[in-house]
């Protein structure tokens, strides 16, 4: 069992697990009951940023329309259009040692697709989670549980993974936004 962490929270990842380049990203959640009549359809993402947090290039955000990065550091297994089920409803591989050198952070969102046509928010979802998982042996590392009630905001960055002299660390950010993936987009200086 791996650690739990709140909103705020930083940790090692790579200084205290030698030897660890391989990382799964598990992220998870639940609708509440809803009578909307339209399925919710979570997407995971990651922008790979400078130290300013900003994508330098527009390969540099990894989704369900971009799954691999060129560099092979980031890939997002597929989209994932229903979230039925338990365990991780959609996962992101890391792997440190491809990670180019002007990537100094990994931020890590889940976003509600088409949120306004369906008149969704992360009001609706609950148990939402991320957790780290050693690809090697399949040991979960830690796991951030939200557990944070949003209301209108139709985007979230959930964590963020990012380099500290060398090491890789992980901060439980737990962060929400209205305006969907394109206010993420232009958060992390995409145009849209």
């Amino acid at each position: 069992m791996g650690i739990n962490l709140s909103k705020g929270q930083r940790i090692d990842l790579t200084k205290t697990n030698p030897g660890l380049t391989k990382v799964i990203i598990g992220l998870g959640w639940d609708t509440n009951r809803y009578h909307g009549g339209q399925d919710f359809d979570l997407d995971a993402s990651a922008f790979l940023t400078d130290a300013n947090s900003r994508v330098t290039e527009d390969l540099d955000f990894i989704f369900y329309n971009n799954l691999v990065h060129a560099s092979g550091a980031v890939e997002h297994t597929g989209d994932n259009r229903t979230g039925e089920g338990d365990g991780d409803d959609e996962q992101i591989k890391i792997d440190f040692s491809k990670v180019p050198s002007h990537v100094s952070r990994i931020a890590i969102t889940v976003t509600i697709h088409d949120a306004e046509a369906r008149n969704q928010n992360f009001g609706q979802v609950s148990n939402a989670f991320a957790r780290v998982v050693d690809e090697e042996t399949n040991r979960e590392i830690l796991r951030f549980d939200l557990g944070e009630d949003f209301s209108v905001e139709t985007a979230v960055v959930i964590c963020e993974l990012y380099r500290h002299n060398g090491d890789w660390k992980f901060n439980a950010v737990g962060s929400g936004f209205a305006g969907g993936l394109a206010a993420l987009c232009r958060n992390f200086g995409l145009e849209v």
